[in-house]
């Protein structure tokens, strides 16, 4: 019987959507669900959500939960991780106070100063988790999908003896994205498409054996479909390859867009294309509609309506299970360290300390991730600098080093276009002091600083 733990799972629509996909495997017919989160009122509707969906697929599945991760986790074969620590009580603390020094996010959870923060706020909590595995549950394959991913993949690379895989839809989403831009069946593509968590890129892209990337540029003249998009379209035009995150989010991760109000105004738009302050501004009514709409679905359930859609994403948690589980091969992208298993260097031209975003191939004999090669230079030089932030943040944490992590700030490609070393430290300070309750307590400000 196979056991799987979905840790933070009073995240319920997102818990329920990976219990959906474990059910739509054809062969893996028994099992259970452990769903794990500290909020018990969050878990007790995840736990009603997941029982309907078990009971609309007729599989023999269990369903069990508990605040205690402890009595959760022996005997798990598949941990997923969907955490999120203190982000509420946060989020406007992480877009204002670097605002006041200039530095204008669209999402800031996994990069700028507000991804900064939250992997400060969320690495003691995850190391706690990987602990606990390693003691209860040493063989279980642990999939992560919390942000910031890179990072959080790293510091478990070197903090823990797991092998962690960060799993994320930014590949398959802009994938679907391009089949749109060129009228094209998603699946019948090709493609190759490598670098980090947010900041990959499409370097090629196929159909029937055409070069598509010479009609894909051409679309930037194109004013219906360059208005969708403009920020990856300008990467495209002066670099050659399309990023794999959205524009408004892949805006935080470059220099050019975001570091003077006419350069917001000119290559943004609302919403994901690029809008100032969009989650912070909006997250507290998604956290109300989204537990408006788990009551929804249980109450239409409970009533005799088939409201729970069964149809399996393009998740990629179901599709390792799948492999590995039943030597079903499957291709997924997949967040891991650069060195693999036996030695081999999957980005050439990338840290081989770090953790990179790779095709792999999922079978019964493990998660086999594709060399890439090297990188374009740009892109690589691109995503090195965030490498860079990601290896010092890591290391602030296992070291408890207040400075590495200030100076992982100080590298933050946004931040530092446009700020001052002496400003990044004023508003490391000053997020720390907004944010102390919910931080570990080394990045206090000494008292003779």
């Amino acid at each position: 019987m196979t056991k799987i733990a979905i840790i933070g799972a009073g995240s319920a629509v997102f818990a329920q959507q990976m219990i959906t996909d474990v059910l739509a495997i054809n062969g893996l017919d028994a099992g259970e669900f452990a769903l794990i989160d500290i909020d018990p009122v969050r878990l007790s509707q995840a736990h009603e959500l997941a029982e309907l969906t078990v009971a609309r697929s007729g599989k023999p599945f269990t369903v069990t939960s508990s605040t205690d991760r402890l009595t959760a986790l022996p005997g798990t074969d598949f941990v997923i991780n969907t955490i999120e620590v203190s982000g509420l009580g946060n989020v406007q603390h992480d877009y204002d106070i670097p605002m006041k020094y200039g530095v204008d996010q669209c999402i800031g959870d996994t990069t700028g100063p507000g991804g900064v923060m939250k992997f400060l706020r969320t690495a003691p909590a995850w190391l706690e988790i990987l602990r606990d595995i390693e003691r209860l549950a040493p063989a279980a394959v642990v999939m992560n999908y919390t942000n910031p991913m890179s990072a959080l993949v790293l510091l478990s690379a070197r903090g823990s003896n797991l092998r962690v895989y960060g799993l994320c839809h930014s590949v398959q989403n802009t994938l679907a994205e391009l089949a749109g831009y060129l009228d094209l069946p998603a699946d019948e593509l090709t493609y190759r498409c490598a670098g980090v968590n947010h900041l990959s890129w499409f370097t090629e892209l196929g159909w029937q054996g055409q070069d598509l990337m010479p009609r894909l540029k051409q679309a930037v003249a194109q004013p219906e479909i360059y208005e969708q998009d403009i920020i990856r379209f300008e990467m495209l035009r002066h670099f050659g390859a399309f990023p794999t995150e959205s524009s408004g989010h892949f805006s935080e991760y470059v220099p050019y867009f975001r570091k003077r109000p006419d350069l917001v105004a000119q290559f943004t738009r609302p919403a994901y294309k690029g809008e100032s302050g969009f989650y912070a501004h909006n997250w507290p009514q998604w956290r109300a509609e989204h537990a408006a709409r788990v009551a929804d679905l249980i109450a239409r359930e409970n009533a005799g309506e088939a409201a729970i859609d069964m149809t399996r994403s393009p998740e990629f948690a179901s599709n390792i299970i799948e492999g590995l589980r039943l030597n079903r091969p499957q291709f997924i992208t997949c967040n891991l360290p650069n060195t693999a298993l036996d030695g081999t260097v999957l980005i050439d031209n990338l840290p081989q300390d770090g953790v990179v975003e790779v095709g792999c191939t999922v079978d019964g004999g493990g998660i086999h991730p594709q060399p890439y090669g090297r990188l374009p230079e740009a892109l690589a030089a691109l995503d090195r600098s965030h490498m860079a932030v990601h290896s010092l943040l890591a290391d602030s944490v296992i070291r408890q080093d207040r400075e590495l992590a200030v100076q992982a700030l100080m590298l933050d490609p946004l931040t530092a276009a446009v700020c001052s070393l002496d400003e990044i430290r004023a508003m490391f300070a000053e997020l720390v002091e907004a944010e102390h309750a919910d931080l570990p307590a080394y990045l206090r400000e000494p008292v003779n600083a």
